[in-house]
């Protein structure tokens, strides 16, 4: 998409337009690095409830923090969190067949060839037992254990609250000199353009709130989520529809009072018309269901959801409408897109909040002095382009490759047409048992195998360096990285016990809702 040229103002005032998750994010982070140049303002309005339904996390959150200074024990007692080491997949390959996607690398690699090839060959023998079995945080996670282990040893993320995680964000930012403006935006303002230019292709200029303030900035951070007011409604920037290989369009989002200790790892539990989760935090877990409304009707969901859940039901059941799929871009002339301003993809590998921080390190990365650049929109466009385009590749992954065949949703996905770029990675694996990690791709060459094996798809071949042991070598090979995990996992403290001592939240007064 080609833009118009845009000023060469300087950028010394910066307006976000949003608060929750992604607004204070952006905040958090612009004013950590740049607080004493610049002058970073933050519209939002207490009358406008936040969207979203995720409060899992991934690894890449641990670098935020560092970058922010964070400590924490002080975030996990404020958001209310508990670690998560992966993702359990309920009935996902098949009714009743379940494996876990998670954080750590799984067993030994060769130069010439990873760890899966050692490990089809002793399946091959009968000398290898699941493959999960020499992963450390897997095995952790299934005995519901946790600790940091020196040297980074343990590979690790969060669920957390994300409704007290924008308030402990917004503390920081403050701290740092962001002022909050409380308001509702009325109208978007622009600058005067060239003589017959439309007004998509202007420079924003100001926020018009319903009270008559104007706030003015030079660059403009688009955080008003789905309604996308600033990049969508104002720069008139379209919208691809991922829906033909993402097909859920809806969620349902409720919270209940926790009954057992809190496991580390989120649940994703599949249904014939799309997957409930469930997120355990110190005090409550929050519940929902992800569905497509092809296949399914509102009343059906929610009451399956509400069938399939524990403890004293907190929080009324609410749905969210949503449209997977990214911006024609994200950044256009003064105005950055993020969070659901930019796009959505569904919470089942919890991206939303990696996505919220790639780009508000992204544009700290790309920040412009004196004015906006050209070569810096195309390259934050094409970066971020190019990683929702992998996600969104890993998510439809889990849908197509699966035996399930017991309702009409998992039978068309089992038969859709793929982006070339996945038909060629699940091709890849199925005749090689190889797999690639791209430049900057969130996902690792790991997660890509445990996906795949899990969802059920076998290599046809393995590399011919795992020939090269014999029965007792590869034995010895196997048996010595499973004993050293089960040995490691044997003294790691139950994960409850490991929370209330590293990070204890005091009980919420009242109940939240998820941001």
């Amino acid at each position: 998409m080609t833009q118009a040229p845009t000023s060469r103002r300087p950028v010394r005032r910066v307006v976000i337009a949003g608060g929750g998750t992604a607004g204070w994010m952006v905040a958090a982070c612009l004013s950590r690095t740049l607080g004493r140049l610049l002058d970073i303002r933050l519209v939002e309005s207490d009358e406008i409830g936040t969207v979203g339904v995720g409060e899992a996390t991934i690894p890449t959150l641990l670098t935020f923090h560092h970058l922010l200074g964070i400590s924490e024990p002080e975030f996990m007692a404020a958001t209310q969190a508990t670690f998560k080491l992966g993702i359990r997949f309920e009935g996902w390959r098949d009714v009743g067949e379940d494996y876990i996607h998670s954080f750590g690398t799984t067993g030994t690699d060769h130069w010439t060839a990873a760890f899966q090839h050692f490990w089809l060959k002793g399946r091959e023998r009968g000398l290898a037992s699941d493959y999960g079995d020499y992963c450390l945080e897997l095995r952790a996670a299934q005995e519901h254990r946790f600790a940091h282990l020196p040297r980074a040893g343990m590979n690790y993320a969060f669920h957390m609250d994300a409704t007290l995680y924008g308030r402990y964000l917004r503390r920081l930012a403050e701290a740092h000199g962001v002022q909050r403006i409380e308001g509702r935006i009325a109208e978007v303002l622009t600058h005067e353009g060239e003589p017959g230019a439309a007004p998509t292709d202007r420079d924003l200029r100001a926020l018009r709130l319903d009270n008559g303030a104007e706030i003015e900035g030079d660059l403009f951070i688009d955080c008003t989520g789905m309604r996308s007011l600033l990049l969508g409604q104002t720069l008139g920037v379209g919208y691809q529809d991922w829906s033909h290989w993402l097909p859920c369009d809806s969620a349902i989002a409720v919270q209940t009072a926790s009954v057992r200790e809190a496991v580390p790892y989120t649940r994703s539990i599949a249904h014939p018309w799309g997957w409930q989760w469930q997120i355990p935090l110190q005090h409550r877990v929050g519940n929902g269901v992800v569905f497509s409304s092809r296949y399914t009707d509102d009343d059906t969901a929610r009451s399956t959801l509400l069938g399939n859940i524990d403890g004293e039901v907190l929080t009324a059941p609410r749905v969210i409408r949503f449209k997977p799929g990214q911006r024609d871009v994200v950044w256009k002339r003064n105005c950055v897109g993020v969070g659901l301003a930019s796009g959505f993809l569904e919470p089942l590998e919890s991206t939303s909040i990696h996505l919220i921080q790639r780009s508000a390190i992204r544009l700290m990365q790309m920040f412009p002095k004196d004015g906006i650049r050209e070569p810096d929109i195309a390259e934050y466009n094409a970066q971020m382009a190019d990683e929702l385009e992998h996600i969104r590749d890993f998510i439809a992954l889990h849908y197509h490759v699966t035996n399930r065949a017991d309702s009409p949703m998992w039978r068309d996905l089992r038969a859709m047409a793929l982006p070339p770029s996945l038909r060629h990675r699940i091709d890849l694996f199925r005749e090689t048992a190889r797999v690639f990690r791209g430049q900057n791709e969130l996902f690792t060459e790991n997660s890509w195998v445990q996906v795949m094996l899990g969802q059920g798809l076998t290599p046809e071949q393995f590399h011919p360096t795992a020939d090269l042991m014999g029965d007792a070598e590869l034995a010895g090979f196997l048996g010595d990285q499973r004993a050293r995990i089960e040995q490691t996992v044997r003294q790691l403290p139950p994960h409850q016990q490991y929370v209330m001592k590293y990070g204890p939240a005091m009980a919420p007064k009242a109940a939240t809702a998820a941001a």
